[in-house]
């Protein structure tokens, strides 16, 4: 078989996808993905969900988990989130980093779906991207992992791998985003960011990527990286 290791260009190469997902698909289950792959699977409410996802922001996978476990535990709905007084809030997300922010993130977003979405999380794009605090990728994390919608969430690892694997060359999470529509088979668009969020958690890491031990370092042509462990 080929050594895509020696395959340094073209820029852009897709061949390798089905392989590379089928590997990583047996390498990171279920069981071992990400807090909002676990709520997926649980089918839990879209609202938790989304709040989750805010939550999640520069946060590690444990400590989203378990505060958003905290929170919902006192405040499960967006009429008691809004109603949360801000300092109280802060003190409960504390852990999670940039908690101010957050804090008045969760409190605007739960008063809008109250006041604009009858309490309830909007299933299409349009909707949930028109609310101050939601952006594309968690907009597509809330259609895919709770709606079961066929959306793409691009986070830094889903942007940052797929141009080390040569499938796309972009600047942009956007552009990724853009591109892997056009190139990623439906059939792994709902596990696409579980795998690749801790896939590039653990070992295609952002600077030295563990390549020693990566499961599919052999159709990987390590695209712009410097040093590897």
């Amino acid at each position: 078989m080929k050594n895509w290791e020696q395959n340094k260009s073209p820029r852009t190469d897709t061949r390798s996808i089905p392989i590379v997902m089928s590997i990583l698909e047996k390498h990171f289950n279920y069981t071992e993905r990400t807090t909002l792959n676990r709520m997926r699977q649980e089918k839990s409410d879209p609202f938790k969900i989304l709040i989750s996802c805010l939550l999640s922001l520069r946060s590690r996978d444990e400590t989203t988990e378990k505060i958003s476990r905290e929170l919902f535990e006192i405040a499960d709905s967006p009429e008691k989130i809004s109603k949360i007084p801000l300092k109280k809030l802060e003190g409960i997300i504390y852990s999670t980093g940039h908690y101010h922010k957050k804090a008045m993130t969760l409190k605007y977003v739960s008063k809008e779906l109250v006041e604009r979405f009858n309490s309830k999380v909007p299933e299409n794009k349009e909707d949930l991207i028109s609310i101050k605090g939601i952006g594309p990728k968690t907009a597509n994390i809330v259609l895919n992992f709770a709606f079961n919608q066929p959306y793409i969430p691009v986070d830094v690892h889903c942007h940052r791998i797929p141009n080390r694997l040569g499938w796309v060359s972009t600047k942009t999470a956007e552009r990724t985003e853009q591109e892997l529509i056009k190139i990623l088979p439906k059939q792994y668009w709902f596990e696409f960011n579980g795998i690749f969020v801790l896939f590039g958690r653990t070992i295609c890491t952002p600077v030295s990527p563990r390549c020693s031990i990566c499961p599919i370092r052999r159709y990987c042509p390590r695209i712009d990286v410097l040093k590897s462990r």
